[in-house]
């Protein structure tokens, strides 16, 4: 029995791109991620001749990056599972791989999406790796709070600002070393305030860059405790000019309306991802089990060993049914913010409880590089942080309850 047994829902054609992927996960995600995450120097993981350019083109190839890909056959919801089941599955191979390749995708559905035509001509006919560029040095969960009163707080000064000059918007300033893609992204999705904004960080602009323009400069990458595949890294911003066709929305009414958008879609996307994770470590522990004999028997004939593997398994499946449901759901109507942040938290929780349980179930060997618990473990411990530190959302939930 697998955890793909009971997948229901899913078409002949949605189970061959589940079993695409898999493979893809299996054969070219985990090889490249076990490489890239012995690397001592981050700088090495995107150095040219570095697998993980690779396993972008590969990705590329697939064709799956964009939902709106999958077919118009299928329904709103279909193509949502779709993409849950998608998500997971290259989580399952690396997350910190699924998470950057993932973003490759992204700008011009962006311009698309918000009805920016000539910002989507433009971007439609690139191939852009992007990124999120929103959380600052001196602002983390400030820029994500929406439901708090730091939010619009006037006399809070975020560090990259854009006043508009004519046609064009100037931006200056500063986005923080945690921007998954930073140092290699050709263009962003950048969130930042208005220069004379008498609203806080709820005075914002969105923004599409293209990160070739003069004034842009990048950090070193940063090195980090868990997923260490997912370049990170700080932007910069001199007087770069952005044309008005690339600006998405401004205004506090507005900007907070659509960054709770994106905290929805970020926050249900990152819950379907670390299913995956979570799946993984469960894998992995259940193998293990199988064939590490003491006390003269395979550890999975203790008593001990089968109801922890047993707790672990009920954990993924709950956050598996959790995830695809808020996804589902947030694809047919406007889901409430609370579902979303439930399925990030949760989930995330998730993984890392049953990755610190893989690696009680190997033991010693849990602690050494040479097997992939150590390494899914501190992935995981990641999560708890990104996309929004999980008490923070978790009180921003309750505020909408």
């Amino acid at each position: 029995m697998t955890a793909l047994d009971i997948d229901v829902g899913l078409t002949d054609e949605m189970q061959a791109v589940r079993d695409t992927v898999h493979r893809f996960a299996l054969e070219v995600m985990r090889p490249a991620a076990a490489e890239l995450d012995r690397l001592h120097d981050p700088s090495d993981v995107i150095a040219p001749g570095s697998v993980l350019w690779d396993v972008i083109q590969r990705f590329k190839q697939l064709g799956l990056g964009d939902p709106a890909r999958y077919g118009s056959e299928l329904s709103p919801a279909q193509r949502a599972l779709l993409h849950a089941v998608v998500l997971e599955e290259l989580s399952w191979g690396d997350v910190g791989l699924a998470i950057s390749v993932e973003l490759c995708d992204t700008i011009a559905p962006w311009a698309q999406g918000f009805g920016k035509q000539e910002a989507y001509e433009f971007f439609s006919q690139r191939e852009d790796i992007g990124c999120l560029a929103l959380t600052e040095p001196d602002h983390g969960s400030d820029h994500v709070g929406f439901t708090e009163p730091i939010f619009s707080d006037p006399s809070v000064r975020p560090g990259c600002r854009a006043r508009r000059e004519g046609d064009e918007y100037v931006i200056n300033g500063q986005k923080a070393a945690w921007v998954s893609n930073g140092t290699i992204a050709t263009a962003a999705a950048l969130f930042c305030t208005l220069e004379n904004s008498q609203h806080g960080l709820k005075g914002g602009a969105a923004f599409l860059v293209p990160l070739e323009l003069p004034g842009v400069s990048r950090g070193k990458p940063l090195d980090k405790i868990g997923q260490r595949t997912l370049n990170q890294g700080e932007i910069f911003f001199d007087d770069v000019r952005i044309p008005d066709a690339f600006m998405l929305i401004e205004g506090p009414d507005a900007y907070a309306m659509v960054w709770e958008m994106v905290l929805k879609i970020a926050n249900s996307a990152i819950g379907q991802q670390f299913v995956g994770v979570a799946r993984a470590a469960f894998d992995h522990a259940l193998a293990y089990a199988r064939e590490r004999v003491q006390g003269g028997v395979p550890i999975i004939q203790h008593q001990s060993v089968k109801g922890r593997l047993f707790k672990m398994f009920a954990q993924v499946e709950a956050a598996r049914s959790l995830a695809r449901r808020v996804a589902v759901a947030a694809a047919v109507s406007d889901i409430p913010y609370p579902y979303a942040a439930a399925s990030k938290v949760f989930c995330t929780q998730t993984a890392f409880e049953v990755a610190s349980d893989a690696v009680q179930i190997f033991g010693g060997n849990g602690l050494s590089r040479e097997y992939p618990v150590e390494k899914i473990f501190r992935d995981a411990r990641a999560a708890l942080i990104e996309d929004g530190e999980n008490d923070m959302l978790g009180l921003m939930a309750a505020s909408r309850l």
